[in-house]
């Protein structure tokens, strides 16, 4: 692979494959809306990454960047309350420039349509999402499997990390660093599944390089499980301080939502914060090694120190 083409390259997984792949010395195209925000970014990311402002909602910006790439990475991430049409619209517009270019297509998906699971999940699970999100999620896999593209699907947990900002956990750190009370979306025993971004994009360019990855979906899995009392006692160990956490209970968010509209629509994904779905990775370790894993007690560091700087 020469070039590599990432659409919502200032996301957070977005920007975490850039660097995983420009320190390979793998040409990327960094694909996004805001052309302030690529040239900001690549000043850290370097000459190897090649900012490209449009928008994944014009087939002919699309295809633009398809073009010049030897392989074709969806991370676009928008907020709940937009994706439908506009998740099926940009993933129509990606596999058809695809389809069009000849260009293998790698997505990057969450865990919402595995629906409710009581066992760790392989990626043979039976997927029977019972949220409209879910719903939404497994109609997208559908389409990519019967677009007639090669393709390569990636199931993560929730990220959390540097410049993951869009997160669960990243609401509760900015309130970390700022107070010793702090709100966490959910119960704060229940041991729950998170990957530090990096690994994430350092385990998807593995599997991208491999011919023999393609045509099939593949579970990336974090670190383990973690609660978030024991989230709050790392972070308080590296902030000097006892953190306190307070949960949010699914009312809580249902209220919130009277009069916002990501959180109305979140509320019907709280059931990750009481039954988690927690991924299988033996298929990605057969095929190539153990997925990076980066302990939680580094990560969550790691990501308070970008933080605060």
């Amino acid at each position: 692979m020469k070039t590599a083409a990432i659409f919502g390259a200032t996301g957070g997984m977005g920007n975490a494959l850039v660097e995983s792949l420009v320190k390979r010395g793998i040409s990327v195209i960094a694909f996004a809306r805001s052309e302030h925000v690529l040239l900001e970014k690549q000043k850290r990311w370097g000459s190897l990454a090649i900012p490209m402002a449009g928008d994944a909602m014009k087939p002919e910006d699309v295809r633009k960047a398809v073009a010049k790439a030897d392989l074709v990475f969806h991370a676009i991430n928008i907020p709940y309350q937009h994706w439908d049409p506009n998740l099926m619209l940009i993933l129509s517009n990606l596999l058809e420039a695809c389809r069009m270019e000849n260009k293998p297509f790698i997505y990057v998906d969450n865990i919402y349509s595995y629906g409710m699971q009581t066992h760790k999940v392989t990626e043979s699970a039976p997927k029977n999402p019972h949220t409209k999100k879910g719903k939404l999620r497994l109609k997208l896999l559908e389409q990519i499997e019967q677009s007639g593209v090669r393709y390569l699907i990636a199931h993560f947990p929730d990220f959390y990390g540097p410049n993951a900002e869009n997160t669960l956990l990243h609401f509760t750190f900015q309130q970390m660093l700022k107070k010793k009370t702090v709100f966490y979306v959910g119960n704060t025993s229940i041991q729950r599944e998170f990957i530090y971004i990096k690994d994430g994009a350092e385990a998807l360019v593995e599997l991208s390089l491999r011919e023999e990855a393609f045509g099939q979906a593949w579970n990336i899995p974090g670190a383990g499980t973690i609660s978030g009392k024991e989230i709050a006692k790392i972070a308080g160990e590296y902030l000097k301080k006892e953190i306190r956490v307070k949960p949010i209970y699914k009312w809580m968010i249902q209220l919130v939502g009277l009069f916002d509209p990501f959180m109305r629509e979140y509320a019907e994904m709280m059931y990750l914060n009481e039954k988690p779905v927690v991924l299988d990775g033996s298929k990605y370790q057969r095929l190539i090694s153990p997925v990076p894993r980066t302990p939680y007690e580094i990560g969550i560091r790691e990501t308070l120190k970008q933080m605060k700087s």
